[in-house]
């Protein structure tokens, strides 16, 4: 099959970037993607299965019914690709290393051709003067490790960690930072807890073991990745504001119980080397934690990946209720009339990313490493209309407004005193949105999933005169 034309949006000019903003010299600016939702080839070069085909697999899992056989084609297109992130002036670009395209059944030797395809990847980015910044994983278990208990057993950290010497041997020379894990929070509330994610357990609170299997993972991970060279180190969690409802000590108690299961689990172990009290929830030790744990969960990090998208509304749950039958002592609710949304119907609310930020910076003070922004973007509907010269383009100043909000709102926290050295907007393409399938779009390029195509939109002009304003 011919490889698809990449075109641009060749209509009116994005307009240009605000000279006020300033950012610190030598900030970051990238794109970010994962493996799972970009690659496509999926029973190519001798990959495995993962949770996330088997979920795809079973119908009503995805709500248009849709799979990632295909979804942006960067397997094969990655040349494409990386020549849009060189046009985009980016500094960076993070992406996902798949663990069952390494090793295809989560144990054993590795699998030399998949390793192939992120060695010619990395290769490429290094030719266009672009800094690799891989993730090792980013929600694509093994599906043999999901049958033999997945995150839930100790054993798949141990796995994880002999995955990550696999990937270290052959990429170690040439990969100056890595992230560990992507958002352990949403595997384990959505993939374990409530099953909207693969894979698809429902557990409620007995998913909690995840929690700190997938930290432990983590912390062996940077162990390996210490002992391999002087590479840097990070793990990206994401981060939401929690803000309660109403002012009701029943409102205001629901949202720290919420804070707590979101951020605080997943942040305080790596940042501290403890958990927060959990006896709200009836335990007095962490599942899973055995003696030295902490230690390996909490070494230092050289930076800390925040994904921020939005704030999130907090109440005690109402009588009745899934969240109160279930025993949990909070419930999401809408945001404020009249709070714009995105596409996801995530409340934009700009202010409360650097107020986000702030209180990382309050609450763990020293602890805290440089931050690096490692995902913010937002979904909308984008059309694809004529332009006057008859080539594509896709105006979506919707996605230009959120994303400027979100970049003075890093700017602002950069004002208050936290130290952030870097910014990867999601997306570099419209990819395979995971259990909402090809429904929402968040690229830079819009991507036509019937031919491949891909075509700057609007926000890709205005994106790349942003970092060439703060002089890339």
């Amino acid at each position: 099959m011919q490889d698809a034309p990449t075109t641009r949006a060749t209509t009116a000019e994005p307009a240009a970037a605000d000279p006020v903003l300033r950012l610190p010299a030598g900030f970051r600016w990238g794109a970010a993607t994962a493996a799972f939702q970009i690659e496509g080839a999926t029973d190519a070069a001798g990959r495995g299965p993962s949770i996330w085909d088997t979920f795809t697999a079973e119908p009503g899992r995805v709500i248009d019914g849709s799979n990632a056989l295909v979804a942006a084609d960067s397997f094969r297109r990655f040349r494409d690709d990386v020549a849009l992130l060189a046009e985009l002036g980016a500094t960076d670009y993070r992406f996902s290393i798949a663990w069952p395209r390494v090793q295809p059944g989560g144990t054993g030797p590795a699998n030399a051709a998949g390793l192939d395809y992120y060695e010619r990847l990395v290769d490429a980015l290094a030719g266009a003067g672009i800094a690799p910044l891989p993730t090792l994983y980013h929600w694509d278990l093994p599906q043999p490790l999901e049958d033999a208990g997945g995150w839930l057993v100790r054993d798949t950290a141990e796995r994880f960690a002999e995955y990550v010497g696999l990937v270290l041997d052959r990429l170690g020379d040439r990969v100056g930072r890595w992230i560990t894990l992507n958002e352990p929070a949403m595997t384990t509330l959505e993939g374990y807890a409530l099953g909207t994610q693969a894979p698809g357990r429902e557990l409620m609170l007995g998913a909690l073991p995840t929690v700190h299997h997938q930290l432990l993972g983590h912390g062996l991970a940077v162990a390996a990745i210490r002992a391999a060279g002087d590479a840097e180190v990070g793990i990206t969690n994401n981060h939401t504001l929690v803000v309660p409802a109403g002012e009701s000590v029943d409102d205001l108690m629901a949202a720290g119980a919420f804070d707590l299961i979101y951020n605080r689990i997943f942040a305080g172990p790596v940042l501290t080397g403890a958990y927060p009290d959990l006896s709200a929830f009836g335990l007095e030790q962490f599942p899973g934690l055995e003696a030295g744990d902490l230690e390996l969960i909490s070494a230092p990090l050289d930076f800390y990946g925040v994904n921020f998208y939005n704030p999130t509304y907090v109440a005690a749950p109402a009588a009745g209720s899934e969240f109160a039958a279930a025993g949990l002592p909070f419930e999401p609710v809408a945001p404020p009339e009249g709070t714009p949304l995105t596409g996801f119907e995530w409340p934009i609310v700009p202010a409360a990313f650097t107020e986000l930020l702030v209180g990382l910076r309050r609450d763990y003070g020293d602890a805290l490493p440089p931050v690096v922004i490692t995902e913010n973007g937002a979904s909308f509907v984008d059309e694809v209309v004529e332009a006057s010269d008859g080539g594509r383009a896709v105006h979506d100043a919707e996605r230009i407004a959120y994303l400027d909000g979100h970049v003075r709102a890093v700017a602002a926290a950069i004002e208050q005193g936290v130290d952030v050295q870097g910014y990867f907007a999601w997306s570099l393409m419209d990819n395979f949105e995971w259990a909402q399938g090809y429904t929402q779009r968040f690229g830079l390029v819009h991507v036509d999933f019937e031919t491949g195509e891909r075509t700057r939109k609007d926000s890709f002009g205005w994106y790349r005169e942003v970092i060439a304003a703060q002089g890339r």
